[in-house]
């Protein structure tokens, strides 16, 4: 076979693989190559920022310009790092990624850098200062937590504190602001810790280990990462009145937010544990929608507008003084401020109902659920 046949014939089965992928060779030709690279998988606030990153990337704003591919690493740096590099090769602009380490991904992500893809992370960080990073204070989120727990206890108690994915820096920056405030309270005292993932599921087996040397009555706070649901549920299985439920720092789930609303509010679709209980709550999130904002920040810098290097999100708070529940859930509502959402909307208890950004209209509750973007 000739030289010059043998290219055609390769040109060919490369067209006819594009094909295969539902893009012709020219809209394939045309669209940014992108990469969502995602690590831990195993709670509910990845899978529903991998939705609204996939969500984003549908809007009729960028789905005539992003090709975009996902792949899971694990919480394994060096699978990433593998995957990060085969990403670089077969021709990406750019990776929005999920770092399992704020440092252990730099070098693989400078030599991206260095052949033009732009590398954007979501909620961690990476250090490497090429990178482009989109997240909360988490600083502030694990300050704020603690001292609303402090000041509830009267700077006084003994406390459980839940942490997260070790290695993050989220969950690094959290712990130490937290623990940095309790230091400051001799009376305040960690009777018991344990490594929580950010699942509920995870929480709920480490508390019932800590709870196998000591019971509820021996505790006064919880500061939770991610828990404050099952945390609250726990003890009212043990008995305890909704009155009685021990005030929780913690994550921003939906329900744990129903549970923060007044014990006599009618919500649709509530039933206990999942329903309201006046349960003495600050509520808060790393919003899932930073993977779409930090894949629509990758597509603004691929055609060159100048895109910030860090971009902090505001931290949502919800407190029992501003809970607010959401009617049907439309974007226009949480616009408005409603910050929690009826059973009958959102049936998973650990889904996380921090959604809303001004920055990114083009998704809201359905691109939570189920990854479509809003019209």
């Amino acid at each position: 076979m000739g030289i010059g046949l043998k290219v055609r014939r390769l040109a060919l089965l490369a067209g006819m693989a594009v094909c295969a992928s539902g893009l012709s060779a020219a809209e394939a030709a045309e669209k940014h190559k992108i990469f969502l690279s995602m690590s831990y998988i195993g709670n509910d606030w990845q899978a529903e920022a991998a939705n609204m990153v996939k969500a984003m990337a549908a809007h009729k704003s960028l789905a005539d310009k992003v090709d975009l591919q996902v792949q899971v690493a694990g919480p394994n740096a060096q699978r990433q790092i593998q995957q990060i590099n085969a990403m670089v090769q077969s021709g990406a602009e750019a990776i929005v990624v999920y770092p399992i380490s704020p440092t252990a991904l730099n070098q693989v992500v400078k030599n991206a850098c260095d052949k033009g893809v732009k590398v954007f992370a979501y909620d961690a960080e990476i250090t490497e200062p090429c990178a482009y990073n989109v997240h909360i204070d988490q600083l502030e989120a694990g300050r704020v937590t603690a001292e609303w727990l402090v000041k509830k206890l009267n700077g006084k108690g003994n406390i459980i504190a839940i942490t997260g994915v070790p290695g993050t820096s989220v969950d690094d920056q959290r712990t130490k602001a937290a623990k940095e405030v309790f230091a400051k309270y001799p009376d305040i005292k960690i009777v018991g810790e344990a490594v929580g993932m950010w699942s509920q599921a995870v929480a709920r087996t480490e508390l019932s280990k800590i709870l196998a040397t000591r019971s509820w009555n021996d505790i006064n706070g919880l500061w939770m990462q991610v828990g404050c649901f099952t945390a609250n549920s726990m003890q009212l299985e043990a008995g305890k009145k909704a009155s009685e439920l021990l005030p929780c720092a913690g994550e921003g789930s939906n329900g744990g937010r129903i549970q923060m609303l007044p014990a006599s509010t009618e919500v649709e679709g509530a039933a206990p544990p999942y329903a309201p209980a006046g349960a003495q709550r600050i509520s808060y999130a790393s919003p899932p929608y930073s993977g779409a904002l930090a894949l629509k920040l990758a597509v603004e810098a691929i055609e060159g507008k100048d895109v910030p290097k860090t971009t902090i999100l505001p931290l949502p708070v919800v407190t029992n003084e501003t809970i607010k529940l959401c009617d049907e859930g439309t974007w226009a509502e949480m616009k408005a401020g409603c910050n929690v959402f009826k059973p009958s909307l959102v049936s998973n208890p650990g889904w996380f109902a921090s959604i809303f950004s001004d920055q990114t209209p083009e998704i809201g509750l359905n691109a939570a659920l189920v990854g479509q973007p809003e019209n």
